[in-house]
Protein backbone atom coordinates (compact mmCIF):
# COMPACT_ATOMS: atom_id res chain seq x y z
CA UNK A 1 0.00 0.00 0.00
CA UNK A 2 1.27 3.42 -0.96
CA UNK A 3 1.61 6.11 1.66
CA UNK A 4 1.55 9.74 0.65
CA UNK A 5 3.20 12.43 2.70
CA UNK A 6 2.69 16.14 2.44
CA UNK A 7 4.34 19.19 3.83
CA UNK A 8 2.74 22.40 4.97
CA UNK A 9 4.69 25.64 4.88
CA UNK A 10 3.64 28.92 6.38
CA UNK A 11 5.00 32.09 4.84
CA UNK A 12 5.59 35.17 6.93
CA UNK A 13 6.44 37.91 4.43
CA UNK A 14 7.42 41.38 5.53
CA UNK A 15 5.10 44.26 4.70
CA UNK A 16 7.19 45.17 1.61
CA UNK A 17 7.21 41.55 0.42
CA UNK A 18 3.45 41.33 0.97
CA UNK A 19 2.90 44.41 -1.21
CA UNK A 20 5.13 42.97 -3.95
CA UNK A 21 3.35 39.60 -3.84
CA UNK A 22 -0.05 41.31 -4.14
CA UNK A 23 1.15 43.45 -7.06
CA UNK A 24 2.53 40.39 -8.86
CA UNK A 25 -0.67 38.39 -8.39
CA UNK A 26 -2.80 41.37 -9.43
CA UNK A 27 -0.74 41.89 -12.58
CA UNK A 28 -0.96 38.21 -13.49
CA UNK A 29 -4.73 38.23 -12.96
CA UNK A 30 -5.12 41.34 -15.11
CA UNK A 31 -3.05 39.88 -17.98
CA UNK A 32 -4.88 36.54 -17.86
CA UNK A 33 -8.33 38.12 -17.86
CA UNK A 34 -7.39 40.61 -20.58
CA UNK A 35 -6.12 37.96 -22.97
CA UNK A 36 -8.99 35.60 -22.16
CA UNK A 37 -11.49 38.33 -23.08
CA UNK A 38 -9.45 39.02 -26.23
CA UNK A 39 -9.59 35.35 -27.24
CA UNK A 40 -13.33 35.14 -26.60
CA UNK A 41 -14.00 38.30 -28.62
CA UNK A 42 -11.87 37.08 -31.53
CA UNK A 43 -13.66 33.72 -31.51
CA UNK A 44 -17.08 35.38 -31.60
CA UNK A 45 -16.05 37.54 -34.56
CA UNK A 46 -14.14 35.05 -36.71
CA UNK A 47 -14.83 31.59 -35.32
CA UNK A 48 -11.12 31.13 -34.59
CA UNK A 49 -9.23 32.19 -31.51
CA UNK A 50 -5.82 33.85 -31.41
CA UNK A 51 -2.82 31.74 -30.62
CA UNK A 52 -0.85 32.34 -27.45
CA UNK A 53 2.10 33.43 -29.60
CA UNK A 54 0.02 36.13 -31.31
CA UNK A 55 -1.08 37.39 -27.93
CA UNK A 56 2.45 37.37 -26.52
CA UNK A 57 3.58 39.67 -29.33
CA UNK A 58 1.16 42.35 -28.09
CA UNK A 59 2.51 42.44 -24.51
CA UNK A 60 5.19 45.14 -25.14
CA UNK A 61 2.54 47.50 -26.59
CA UNK A 62 0.25 46.89 -23.64
CA UNK A 63 3.12 47.42 -21.20
CA UNK A 64 3.72 50.91 -22.62
CA UNK A 65 0.06 51.82 -22.16
CA UNK A 66 -0.28 50.35 -18.65
CA UNK A 67 3.11 50.07 -16.93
Amino acid sequence: MREFKGYVFRLSPTKDQEILINKTIGCSRFIYNHFLADKIEEYKETGKSKSAYDQMKTIPEKKKKKP
